[in-house]
């Protein structure tokens, strides 16, 4: 019974991540409107929020078929439960049936004796595994960049390994790591923040162009995370390094108007003096790899 209800309860859990996946792609059209859009606000940018809208249809329909098969899947392990519960009940009875006549040839019969202490290994290793196999799959409250949200042991880990892999300076790793999880997983409340680490080792290994297009993703899905004015800043130090200074003197305006109070409109406001349309591109740190 303990089992059937830590299975119930991962149902419930599945069903509340679901719609929390639901919320996230809501709001991720919202924000892929022309009001969204006038944060760039140039045909190039609009041309992207058109892309992002049709990405957004894509992992729309990725959320509801993984969230048809999680549910199959779930409900294939509770029919294994139930199955396994029955041939647990059996291997009880087996054992009872062992004790008793345990008793009545003790000290004459090694080999019930023998027999009952292999029943009761298989009985508590047949349960044990089942149990890890229950624990594996119920999801985890986990806190990432200020938010909270439900996610799967796997999915944290291969989070982790991409982040690991970035702090080490192995870039390269980092990018493949980070992509796949973004291709795994599309609507895990990782995601944003998944961007956000692909877009800056995507700027370590001076692929600027692609780092842009990831950190406006981010910027598109939620511009609220706390990783916001950072990729904006990210998307400024790109365009120098592109040499685009117009764009860049542009972004870093936009930063210090939509994010006044952060330490990215601070660095921004620094940079704006050195930067002139005409003067070649200034070399800056990134300045958006805090751990």
């Amino acid at each position: 019974m303990n089992l059937l209800n830590k299975s119930s309860r991962f149902f419930v859990a599945l069903d509340e991540r679901v719609r929390l996946g639901a919320v996230c792609l809501s709001a991720l059209v919202t924000l892929s409107t022309p009001a969204a859009a006038a944060l760039f606000g140039d045909d190039e940018a609009r041309a992207a929020i058109l892309e992002l809208r049709q990405r957004v249809d894509v992992l729309r329909l990725d959320q509801e078929q993984r969230a048809t098969a999680q549910q199959e899947q779930l409900r294939r392990l509770i029919d294994e439960n139930i199955q396994l519960r029955r041939s647990l009940i059996d291997l009880q009875t087996q054992i009872d049936n062992l004790r008793t006549d345990n008793a009545r040839l003790i000290g004459r019969d090694e080999v019930s004796a023998r027999a009952l202490v292999d029943a009761q290994r298989q009985y508590k290793e047949a349960l044990a595994a089942l149990e890890e196999r229950v624990r594996a799959l119920e999801p985890e409250r986990v806190s990432v960049d200020g938010r909270e949200f439900l996610a799967e042991r796997a999915e944290r880990r291969d989070f982790e390994t991409g982040l690991g892999l970035f702090r080490k300076g192995d870039f390269p790793g980092a990018q493949n790591a980070f992509a796949e999880f973004i291709k795994r997983y599309p609507s895990s409340g990782y995601a944003p923040s998944a961007f956000f680490w692909l877009g800056n080792a995507q700027y370590a290994t001076q692929d600027y162009k692609e780092a842009i297009e990831n950190f406006r993703i981010l910027l598109s899905q939620s511009q609220d995370h706390a990783r916001a004015p950072e990729a904006v800043l990210a998307i400024a130090n790109c365009q120098v390094e592109l040499k685009d200074t117009k764009g860049a003197r542009k972004t870093l305006e936009e930063l210090i108007k939509a994010y006044p109070k952060s330490d990215a409109a601070a660095t921004a406001k620094q940079r704006l003096p050195r930067l002139k349309d005409t003067a070649p591109a200034v070399s800056s740190t990134q300045g958006n790899t805090k751990k």
